[in-house]
């Protein structure tokens, strides 16, 4: 079995994670601050000629990014799926507010806890 390094599974994560930020249409700044990198950083990052390392915290972000994106996905058909973290919602834990910016504020603790949301909706709890 093929042990991969932290660096080489942080590049699968923030290949898939450019991904979505195509289909959910997020700016780079927002794309950026999702994860707790820098502009400069993340550009670095979505190169594939270039290796970046990622911090835990960065990698947990990331993690709860794919995660709320399957459960998206799992739930809701396009163009909803897509558009929910762009759309403002009236939900008690964003009052109005769109999922990317209560994330990007709340951080770490807030993505985690968008995510159990989305993985809660998708289940039908």
């Amino acid at each position: 079995m093929t042990e991969f390094t932290a660096d080489q599974r942080a590049a699968v994560g923030l290949k898939a994670y450019g991904r979505i930020i195509a289909q959910w249409g997020l700016s780079a700044p927002e794309a950026a601050a999702l994860v707790g990198l820098s502009e400069a950083d993340m550009a670095k990052a979505r190169d594939p000629d270039e290796t970046i390392s990622l911090t835990e915290d960065e990698v947990l972000r990331l993690s709860a990014l794919l995660g709320i994106y399957k459960a998206l996905g799992t739930y809701f058909e396009d163009p909803i799926a897509r558009a929910w973290m762009t759309r403002a919602n009236a939900g008690a834990l964003f009052v109005g507010a769109r999922p990317v910016d209560v994330a990007i504020e709340g951080g770490l603790p807030a993505l985690l806890e968008i995510r159990r949301e989305c993985e809660g909706i998708a289940m039908g709890l």
